[in-house]
């Protein structure tokens, strides 16, 4: 075998490693991408700029919990997914009640999800499930940085895409973006406790 032809193996293995980890991240993203859609409908602040804050702290978050599993390893995957599941319904819930309450008293004022708690809140909510995928990279002894960094980038890419599309929906749904809004988050808790859970 020739350096050309080594190279190419690699180059091709690298690729093919690279689109893999590019796939996990978007199916990681799902959920940001749509609290991103209902953030981008309900949001007063400056849309470029709720766009930006978002898709860092969500790319950041699912990359960081990425690093989190791989750290904690196989034998912690039960307890943190378990928990993780209830943490993320209980956070998309509490948010998503509020801002229903909110909507439906039409107060001028309704829950801006572009504070410092909310965007914590939402983004720990929308990256427990990148948990378990750093648990696989750890048992599979594979590195984890790499995969991390794109599944940050990936995450980072659908938010913001997220955020700038919002838009569409609050010119659908009007001043009742926020109890929609509020519904959504609502059942992304339950699904992704549903999902995860036995039974």
């Amino acid at each position: 075998m020739d350096t050309i032809e080594f190279i190419s193996i690699i180059w091709i293995e690298t690729n093919m490693d690279l689109i893999t980890f590019v796939f996990i991240g978007i199916g990681l993203s799902m959920d940001c991408f749509a609290v991103a859609l209902m953030i981008g409908a309900t949001t007063k602040v400056r849309l470029l700029t709720a766009a930006l804050v978002i898709a860092f702290c969500f790319g950041m978050f699912q990359g960081g919990m990425t690093v989190l599993g791989w750290v904690a390893g196989i034998s912690l995957a039960n307890i943190v997914t378990m928990y993780g599941t209830v943490i993320a319904f209980v956070l998309l819930s509490l948010i998503g009640v509020k801002m229903i309450v909110d909507g439906l008293n039409r107060k001028e004022e309704c829950v801006e999800l572009i504070q410092p708690v909310s965007v914590i809140c939402l983004s720990i909510a929308t990256s427990i499930d990148a948990l378990p995928a750093g648990m696989s990279f750890g048992v599979l002894k594979s590195p984890v940085f790499l995969p991390a960094l794109i599944i940050g980038v990936v995450a980072f890419t659908c938010s913001f895409i997220g955020v700038m599309t919002g838009k569409r929906f609050e010119r659908i749904f009007g001043n009742k973006s926020d109890i929609v809004g509020g519904i959504i988050l609502i059942l992304m808790g339950i699904r992704i406790l549903t999902g995860i859970l036995p039974g």
